[in-house]
């Protein structure tokens, strides 16, 4: 969607997709906006809870199947696992999706690294096609006006126009964008400092393994140390994704940096900021 300042302003039920890396402020922003009033639509929150809920439990399922005594409770129908995944808190959804290596260090094989990353692609372009019915959801059963989704930092690597196309045609495109190579190293140094699970594009994956493995002498994935190759990607990773969520943002919608975003204490800051973008959309075109 695109408006002018004022059309924006004049916008009774607000819908802004978030974009950007995570760590830019697109959760931050959300909570915020929940606290006053607006549904806060998390993709990752429905991809765990909805499309990767079963095979979830069933990798629980299976780790504790080589417990004997969980093996036997299981089998008697004892006990129930289930799933507890919180906006906050994603842990099953990263365990789900894993790390690439080892397995003495919990990584997992090529292929099963290759089928885990597929089905986590599946999954986030079904809660991203899920949008509409969820603004309509927000709106009739809940009672919210203003709607919010807070999209993966993965978004921009599923090449599969038709998700862009939806979210631009039912809401606002929002890019948080870091401008300063200050911001990029915290981010970065952050994002190595506990490596936690990452979604590859399959090209990018395989122009980086096997550089990796040439650096580190390495002739085998099973010789991959998951967090080391984690923290050597990701700032490949990183400048990788920036072209792309540019390439959405510059046709579908707007940009603000993660240094403004920092200082938005309240909705009225935040919505004050989307007209800012959007005033100045065609200076940043030009």
């Amino acid at each position: 969607m695109k408006f002018t300042p004022e059309s924006f302003r004049a916008w009774e039920q607000k819908k802004i997709t978030l974009l950007g890396m995570s760590g830019v402020g697109k959760t931050y922003i959300s909570a915020l906006l929940r606290r006053h009033d607006w549904f806060h639509y998390s993709g990752d929150y429905r991809i765990g809870t909805r499309y990767l809920d079963e095979p979830i439990l069933d990798l629980i399922k299976q780790q504790a199947m080589r417990v004997p005594f969980l093996r036997e409770l299981l089998r008697n129908d004892w006990i129930d696992i289930r799933n507890n995944i919180k906006i906050q808190d994603l842990g099953p959804v990263l365990s789900f999706v894993g790390k690439l290596g080892n397995p003495d260090f919990a990584g997992l094989s090529l292929p099963e690294f290759s089928q885990r990353q597929a089905r986590y692609r599946e999954g986030e372009i079904a809660a991203m096609k899920d949008v509409p019915e969820f603004i309509r959801k927000a709106r009739e059963i809940y009672g919210y006006d203003h709607f919010v989704n807070d999209v993966g930092g993965s978004l921009c690597e599923l090449e599969d126009d038709s998700v862009i196309d939806l979210l631009a045609s039912h809401t606002l495109i929002l890019y948080i964008k870091v401008t300063s190579k200050d911001e990029e190293d915290t981010l970065i140094r952050r994002a190595q400092s506990d490596p936690k699970p990452l979604y590859y594009r399959p090209a990018f994956l395989a122009e980086n393994l096997p550089v990796y493995m040439a650096e580190k002498g390495l002739e085998f994935v099973a010789q991959v140390e998951p967090n080391d190759f984690t923290r050597w990607v990701f700032p490949r990773l990183f400048h990788s994704r920036v072209p792309r969520y540019e390439a959405i943002a510059g046709p579908h919608g707007y940009t603000v940096t993660s240094r403004e975003v920092a200082l938005v204490k309240n909705p009225e800051d935040f919505l004050a900021l989307v007209e800012t973008a959007i005033a100045r959309a065609p200076a940043l075109a030009a």
